[in-house]
């Protein structure tokens, strides 16, 4: 099984107790520098992505391929699960409860150790391989690679290309726990500490402003690229399933769409074993879950004022030039099938930055 390397738990001598040893394994397998920060032609990288450098720029893609990109936490994994039930939802039924979704659509630059019991060494899961392996057509792939380092393929074969942006505010403090609980990340440190360093751009894949602005600015130029805004999905999950719908060619009926719309509430993803990435041993869910809290806002749990003023205002300086808004805050108007979770006492003011 491609996905059992990857630590399905239904593999051969795979438990939940194993997973903090699993963690102390994967560490001491990718040694410290496999970890650590570097710049990497102008963007903060890891070894985990750039020892299959070769590879990912020479990946070939397929016309059908579809391409879901967006910086870390931006709402990926949503739409890689949005558009494997548009897919295949219907067709192979049998996938959703036996293949874990980071199977389903591979992440592109991926480069870990198999954690498949009996290797040592262990082999390297590359996902330009997981890719390649895929069984189904058209074949989904996650990517969080700045536009600039897509491999040129997906642009020759003109792929569509769905794109999602999530406000930088939630973004970092989704960022931030996610390193905390992964380990094959770098240690992001105390929170003040990490949030400096996401306003310098010193995590890995580097900058969000420069990631969200040059996708933004290739769509311009890209006809079958999606730009969608993680605040607008959550706002009507309905009404923008419709959209992306439209751009995909795709014509599900009613019930069809009211299926997944029921399937990919927060609730309902969080408790799915072949979704919340529980079967992936690369992460400390002592630490944290993977799929934390999906909601609009939560910055405010973490930012001081102070914090907050002072990102505001490096925000308004990097991106005085973007066309691009975000919002901080939305009202969700689809509250039963929408990703945030939590019931809305009052409506919230709209913020913008």
């Amino acid at each position: 099984m491609v996905w059992g390397c990857l630590g399905d738990k239904s593999a051969p001598n795979c438990n939940l107790d194993q997973r903090s040893l699993t963690c102390v394994i994967i560490a001491a397998t990718l040694h410290l520098s496999f970890t650590e920060l570097f710049d990497f032609h102008g963007v903060w990288m890891t070894h985990l992505v750039t020892d299959n450098w070769e590879n990912i720029q020479n990946f070939r893609a397929r016309p059908d391929d579809i391409l879901i990109a967006s910086y870390p936490k931006a709402g990926n994994t949503w739409f890689s699960y949005i558009l494997d039930l548009l897919y295949f939802g219907q067709t192979s039924p049998e996938r959703q409860t036996s293949v874990p979704l980071y199977a389903r659509v591979p992440f592109l630059e991926v480069h870990i150790p198999s954690l498949q019991p009996g290797s040592r060494p262990p082999p390297i899961v590359k996902g330009t391989e997981l890719v390649d392996k895929l069984p189904t057509s058209p074949r989904i792939i996650k990517t969080h690679l700045p536009v600039q380092f897509v491999p040129k393929s997906f642009w020759e074969q003109n792929c569509k290309i769905v794109y999602v942006a999530r406000n930088a505010k939630d973004s970092v403090v989704s960022y931030f726990h996610f390193e905390r609980m992964t380990v094959i990340n770098p240690e992001p440190g105390d929170w003040s500490s990490y949030l400096q360093r996401f306003l310098e751009g010193k995590v890995v894949f580097g900058s969000w402003y420069d990631h969200v602005n040059d996708w933004w600015e290739k769509k311009q130029s890209y006809p079958n690229l999606h730009y969608v805004f993680y605040e607008e999905m959550i706002e009507d999950t309905g009404q923008d399933l419709d959209k992306l719908c439209c751009f995909l060619g795709l014509s599900p009926s009613a019930e069809e769409k009211e299926e997944i719309l029921r399937k990919v509430q927060f609730d309902e993803m969080k408790k799915n074993n072949m979704v919340n990435f529980s079967t992936f041993r690369a992460m400390d869910f002592k630490r944290s879950t993977f799929m934390r809290k999906g909601k609009v806002g939560d910055w405010k749990n973490y930012f001081t004022v102070a914090q907050s003023e002072q990102f505001d205002e490096d925000y308004k300086n990097k991106m005085k030039n973007s066309t691009l808004q975000f919002r901080t805050e939305v009202e969700s108007k689809r509250q039963p099938t929408g990703l945030n979770n939590e019931a809305n006492t009052e409506v919230p003011e709209t913020a913008v930055l």
